[in-house]
Order: structure tokens, then C-alpha cells, then sequence
């Protein structure tokens, strides 16, 4: 397994990441995409991953909830990170229209600038969009010719946005909000319609922990061990193997990342 969104730049992983990444390892998992969202995560996204090649990699990017902080200078060191070997996608990068933590303006040329980046490094994007389609669509539409590959990271938009993302020749990926029994049956129902190609797993640690988890963690910090567990309902509403599944999806993230194993 692959988990292509972790965000283990936050310092609730800063006791213990060592032997976290070790329950990774022990768990399944081959990689780990570290994301990078703000000026000190993208630096310790991408050291971490030096400091394990060819288990983990890193993305680049501002956050939309951090759109008022994007200048020139981010823009450079961006660019600068861009050239890692280790850099495999700009972003997370996008539109937040339910936390409103920027003004929407600022959000949107925030996300112009860094698809424009990542058409000059010719990198893929890692992208964030929440209630805010419209705008988000309109604008990728816009640049998805010259990207070199978008993922739409932690989908939980509806069949609708679901079409449009495709028709972008998108990725799409998977968190443990499928997992959820309360506020997940419409992405459940969704899961049958993201072409096999196209499916890509992630635990967006240490957020959305899985519900599913037996025993339940006395705790609320997710992390990349408990992928299987978003692996597991995926496979299950979709009618398939968990290990074809969790094989397809590597695959498909090695594709995307240009990951070599």
C-alpha cells in the first residue's frame, strides 16, 4: 500500500515519528506522500523524506486556509523545492470555501500562482477543494492541459463533482471519511464509479481517523498504519479483494508520483 496524503510535518507526530512510521512499515505500507501545506511544513516534509529515501517523498504547496501568506518569496522557495528529487507533487493547493480561513480572493490567486509553478517545473498537482467547485473546476479547467497530472486529494464532493474531476483525467483519493457510517454513505455509494485506474488511498493523518478501526484506539490521531482500514471499506462497497485493492492503488500512485519501487 501507498498512502499518498500523510500529514507527518505536524507536530502531534514529533514524540513518536520514528516508531510511527515503523507501524507503517510493519502495516503493509511501501511509501508514504508526506504533505507539504505551509512554508515550515514544506521544509520538514522534504527532509523527512531525505532522510528515508524510497519510503518517503514530499509535496510542496500553501493550503488555502493559508492563502494570505503566499508571496513572492513562498513562490521562489516553492519553485527552488520543486527541482528535489524528492518533490513529487505541488500542492496541496485549492479552494476552501467552508472554513473561510482566507478571503476567497486571495484564495483563488494563491491557486493560480501555484499551478503556474507547477506547469514550469512540469510537476502534478495535489489538490484541496471544499465547497467550492465551481470555482475550483473553472479554474483547473483552465490549466489542466499543460499539468503534468491532478489528484484531487480527500474527495467527499458529490457524483456531480465527481464526473467533472474525471473528465479531467483526474485522480481521486480516498480518506477515511468513506469509512464513516454517519457523514460517509454518500461517498460510499460514490466508490463504484472511480474507474479502477484512477483510485488512490490516503489517510490524510493525523486527521479523519477511521471509524471502522476494531478495537477502537483510545485516541483520535490517525496515522498512515490504519490505511488498510480505508482500503478495507473501499474494497467492500466496490465488491472487490482488499489486496487487489491495496495493489491497484500503489500502482496507480507510483504511476502518478512517478515513484519507482
Amino acid at each position: 500500500m501507498i498512502d499518498i496524503g500523510a500529514n507527518l510535518a505536524h507536530d502531534s507526530f514529533d514524540a513518536d515519528r520514528d516508531v510511527l512510521l515503523q507501524r507503517a512499515w510493519d502495516a503493509g505500507l511501501e511509501a508514504i506522500v508526506i504533505t507539504g501545506s505551509s512554508a515550515a511544513s514544506n521544509e520538514q516534509a522534504l527532509q523527512l523524506a531525505r532522510q528515508h529515501p524510497g519510503r518517503l517523498y514530499a509535496t510542496a504547496g500553501l493550503h488555502p486556509h493559508h492563502a494570505v501568506d503566499w508571496d513572492e518569496t513562498l513562490a521562489a522557495r516553492i519553485a527552488e523545492l520543486a527541482r528535489e528529487p524528492q518533490l513529487v507533487a505541488l500542492g496541496e493547493c485549492g479552494l476552501d470555501y467552508c472554513r473561510n480561513y482566507s478571503p476567497h480572493a486571495d484564495q483563488r490567486r494563491a491557486f493560480v500562482a501555484q499551478l503556474g509553478l507547477a506547469l514550469q517545473a512540469d510537476k502534478p498537482v495535489f489538490l484541496h477543494q471544499r465547497d467550492a467547485h465551481a470555482d475550483f473546476h473553472a479554474i483547473l479547467r483552465d490549466y489542466r492541459r499543460g499539468l503534468a497530472g491532478c489528484l484531487v486529494h480527500c474527495f467527499t464532493d458529490n457524483a456531480e463533482a465527481l464526473e467533472a474531476y474525471l473528465a479531467l483525467d483526474c485522480y481521486i483519493g480516498i480518506t477515511g471519511w468513506v469509512c464513516d457510517e454517519r457523514r460517509g454513505l454518500g461517498l460510499r455509494a460514490l466508490m463504484p464509479r472511480i474507474p479502477a485506474e484512477r483510485l488512490l488511498v490516503e489517510t490524510d493523518a493525523p486527521y479523519l481517523l477511521p471509524r471502522t478501526i476494531k478495537p477502537a484506539p483510545k485516541h483520535r490521531r490517525n496515522e498512515p498504519a490504519y490505511l488498510g482500514w480505508v482500503v478495507r471499506s473501499i474494497a467492500e462497497v466496490r465488491g472487490e479483494d482488499p489486496q487487489a485493492l491495496a495493489r491497484q492503488t500503489a500502482a496507480n500512485a507510483r504511476r502518478f508520483f512517478g515513484i519507482v519501487s
